[in-house]
């Protein structure tokens, strides 16, 4: 029988994005020792390519990029757009309801994947975090002292904490044997950037149409991302559409009210599956970012759940080290992180689900409930303020 493998470092983080780049430079702030792994090569985690996607940053989020100096890195390529107000539509109420900040700040600020995505990698290497590129994992086995993984290429790493941090599709969650709930919508949301004549004062739009769902997300100048979620069988019409009828459709399904359209860029599809893992932590091993709670993107909240986790878990770990304890597979840390993230999450997950079923739902009950839903918030301030903290992290 072999001896097992040497510690290959304090905690082995599997997944290089942008949520195990910035939990691997907050871990090792606290003074802990993280080597991170990725199946993708290195040039495209340096220099990421464009996804199209604009990520809604709230001001908790934003506070906890600026403590690992990462919004810093962000700025550098760019200033962040300010959202400045959002507001909520569905095709046929006359009702519009508002969400802006009580403080006249920003609800929150938009960032293009790409920037965050290299943001966390040059974060990363800035502290001499060991990342290994192109590595795929196949086993994960769990003694007493610690985990070991089992590479593609024949090696062993060992460690006395794994997190998983390898997407919401996550390969080493189901290793750790951990269930996860998955919901498929059976929708994809196709985001394209548009140009156009009027300005969108940092307004993100969101319309519930008639079987399908058109957001209008602010970028720098006179530009929004449209993010047009439809069946996923409809995507194949709205692709074969010219950037002419297709700016067009846009333009008409908001009413016109950014005036001329132009496409700016390519259109890219995304499946839209939600998932909530039943557990966050288990022996010897965490999940992290959308390895734990992956959302449906109508209320912004992903890669905001994804930071969140990772300042708690960071805290957790961040308290054990200095009062003296050198594991960071503790037991009770680790379930302390998970309940915490389990409560800050679960409420929205669920709530979010249920807005989605709720507003694209076209049976005439579900219309009437979602024009009264509309009414209600509309008509109540308090409501609204609490879903705007919600949104905001505030």
């Amino acid at each position: 029988m072999s001896e097992p493998a040497a510690p290959a470092a304090d905690l082995l983080i599997v997944g290089a994005g942008p949520a195990g780049l910035a939990l691997a430079c907050a871990l090792h702030d606290q003074g802990w020792r993280p080597r991170v792994l990725e199946q993708q090569p290195e040039a495209a985690l340096a220099q990421p390519a464009g996804d199209g996607r604009e990520i809604a940053l709230t001001h908790r989020a934003r506070r906890i990029l600026e403590g690992l100096g990462l919004w810093q890195r962000v700025c550098e390529q760019g200033e962040p757009v300010p959202l400045r107000a959002a507001s909520v539509r569905s095709a046929g109420s006359p009702r519009v309801l508002p969400f802006a900040s009580p403080a006249h700040e920003a609800l929150g600020w938009l960032v293009p994947n790409q920037r965050l995505r290299a943001a966390a990698w040059a974060g990363a290497r800035a502290r001499g975090i060991a990342i290994e590129t192109g590595v795929a994992v196949q086993g994960l086995q769990r003694d007493e002292q610690a985990a070991t993984l089992q590479l593609a290429d024949g090696r062993q790493l060992r460690a006395p904490l794994v997190v998983a941090a390898d997407s919401r599709f996550s390969s080493l969650r189901r290793l750790a044997g951990i269930p996860a709930r998955s919901l498929d919508f059976g929708r994809s949301a196709l985001l394209c950037p548009l140009t156009h004549e009027a300005e969108h004062q940092g307004v993100a739009q969101e319309c519930f149409l008639a079987g399908h769902t058109l957001a209008l997300l602010p970028m720098a100048g006179r530009q929004s991302s449209a993010v047009w979620t439809v069946r996923s069988d409809a995507v194949p019409a709205l692709l074969s559409l010219s950037e002419v009828e297709f700016a067009a459709r846009v333009e008409q399904a908001c009413e016109g009210r950014l005036g001329p359209m132009q496409v700016a860029g390519a259109r890219q599809v995304y499946p839209l599956v939600a998932v909530y893992a039943e557990r966050f932590a288990a022996h010897r091993f965490a999940l992290a970012g959308d390895a734990a709670v992956g959302m449906h993107p109508v209320t912004a909240h992903g890669y905001n759940f994804g930071l969140y986790g990772i300042e708690t878990l960071a805290q957790e770990l961040g308290a054990l080290r200095r009062a003296g304890g050198r594991d960071p597979g503790d037991a009770v840390a680790l379930q302390r992180y998970a309940r915490t993230h389990q409560r800050a999450t679960r409420f929205i997950f669920e709530g979010t689900n249920a807005i989605v079923r709720l507003f694209t739902d076209e049976r005439p009950p579900a219309m009437l409930l979602r024009r009264a839903v509309l009414d209600l918030a509309t008509a109540l301030p308090p409501l609204r303020w609490a879903i705007t903290r919600q949104l905001t992290g505030g």
